[in-house]
């Protein structure tokens, strides 16, 4: 399939599965173990419904907004995503070109196989960078002084990756930057011809921004090593404190998935939220991070921004979450696909495939503005719903419960209303009263004496 042909994300997904090698396009279409976090991040949108408007006027429509003080053509930023360079040969500057182009920020992750200084090297425009807080707090230091000096705009702090959850994927096919020469390794690349071709004409085939940079860290198996025990299990609010010290422009949290860390995140002098679980990636069992989305916006209000990561693969997405109110969105995956199937082209085609359908999504809804899409847009909001089937869910049980533990009515009554019921079931069970005229003369007799 060529790109003219592509209509939507899922055609990339197709051909970057044909295209990128079999553990770098399982790292990007995987989630921790059972993976029912990551499908449920995609999942929970569709049962978000929208309400359709008509014979209303929607030309002169825009997209464009803001996002942390910056213009950006949409509301969407490519976020960071480790290893973007084993999608494709020098991928992190084949994304970032595209983002350029298109107008809106690319995010380079710690983990790229392009540094920032090759990054930088190769675009005109600021980027953001992304931040793992490692143990070696100097070398943290060091990669936020780089950032400024390559002109970074924005930094993105990840704060769930503490520790690494497990992805069975990446255990079963052995992850590496670059490749293991195992058999089975090597009959998987003898199949992906044109991107063995495109790594043979690049030096960028591990951590860009690790190799080089940590003392005695040298060789492959000493950086995986290093990486793999250096994620800090220690990071908290603190040193959220320490990285602003160190860093004087925008900040943006990453990773923020409960109402009660958005309101600590928006007291801690940030910019920014963005409410992610790691695209299911982390904790699997989590809350989907559009479930989230409302409970978080209206528990820190308008005291930070906050945008809206993980699941989301289509323009009518990047509706539904600025219509549950969120500033923004980024996307992985998505752009993911898309530069495996074609590098900055296939980059470029994810976000003209999002623009429009965002675009169609937002005149059909009859709005003209991104800017005045929210809740009223939405036929039922999905923390509504919710709240009616909890609410129908725990009465019914409630209900169960009493019939089930209750004793028998006439049991617990009071006397006073048993013997109306006594009475109405004797009267019930005995024959019907004859009339004076047909009972017998005995009868009529005693009952007369009695009167």
């Amino acid at each position: 399939m060529t790109l003219d042909k592509v209509t939507n994300i899922s055609d990339l997904q197709r051909i970057a599965r044909r295209r990128v090698p079999r553990m770098f396009y399982d790292y990007a279409d995987s989630g921790a173990w059972t993976e029912s976090t990551y499908r449920d991040n995609s999942d929970a949108f569709s049962r978000i419904k929208l309400r359709q408007r008509v014979a209303r006027k929607i030309d002169n429509r825009s997209v464009a907004t803001t996002m942390v003080g910056q213009d950006v053509s949409m509301p969407v930023a490519l976020a960071p995503v480790g290893m973007t360079g084993m999608q494709h040969p020098d991928g992190e500057i084949h994304a970032a070109r595209a983002a350029e182009k298109f107008g809106v920020p690319f995010t380079l992750s710690t983990m790229s196989i392009c540094s920032i200084e090759e990054v930088a090297k190769a675009t005109s425009k600021p980027f953001w960078f992304q931040l793992y807080v490692m143990r070696d707090r100097g070398f943290a230091a060091d990669l936020i002084a780089r950032a400024k000096a390559a002109g970074c705009s924005a930094l993105v702090l990840t704060l769930d990756l503490q520790i690494l959850a497990q992805r069975n994927k990446d255990v079963k096919n052995g992850l590496s930057a670059p490749p293991k020469p195992t058999l089975a390794n090597m009959i998987n690349l003898a199949f992906k011809p044109t991107w063995c071709l495109g790594m043979l004409q690049t030096r960028n085939r591990t951590f860009g921004n690790i190799a080089g940079h940590v003392k005695g860290v040298e060789d492959m198996s000493s950086l995986s090593d290093w990486t793999n025990s250096q994620f800090d299990p220690t990071l908290d609010w603190e040193s959220v404190e320490w990285i602003k010290k160190h860093w004087d422009g925008p900040l943006i949290l990453k990773g923020v998935n409960d109402v009660e860390d958005a309101k600590i995140a928006a007291g801690a002098g940030a910019d920014a939220i963005i409410v992610s679980n790691h695209g299911g990636r982390q904790l699997d069992g989590a809350a989907a991070s559009i479930d989230m989305l409302a409970p978080i916006v209206d528990a820190v209000g308008d005291k930070i921004e906050v945008h809206l990561d993980s699941g989301i693969r289509s323009g009518m997405d990047i509706f539904k979450a600025v219509a549950l109110g969120a500033k923004s969105t980024f996307i992985g995956r998505a752009f993911i696909y898309g530069l495996g199937a074609a590098g900055e082209a296939g980059v470029t085609k994810a976000l003209q495939m999002l623009r429009k359908e965002l675009d169609i999504t937002m005149a059909l809804a009859g709005e003209t503005n991104i800017a005045n899409v929210g809740h009223h847009n939405l036929l039922v909001p999905p923390a509504t719903a919710r709240k009616v089937q909890q609410a129908k869910a725990e009465s019914a049980a409630t209900t169960t419960k009493k019939s089930a533990g209750a004793k028998p009515k006439t049991a617990t009554k009071p006397k006073s209303a048993a013997k109306p019921r006594a009475a109405a079931a004797k009267s019930a069970s005995a024959p019907k009263r004859q009339t004076p005229a047909k009972r017998p003369a005995a009868t009529r007799s005693k009952s007369a004496a009695k009167s």
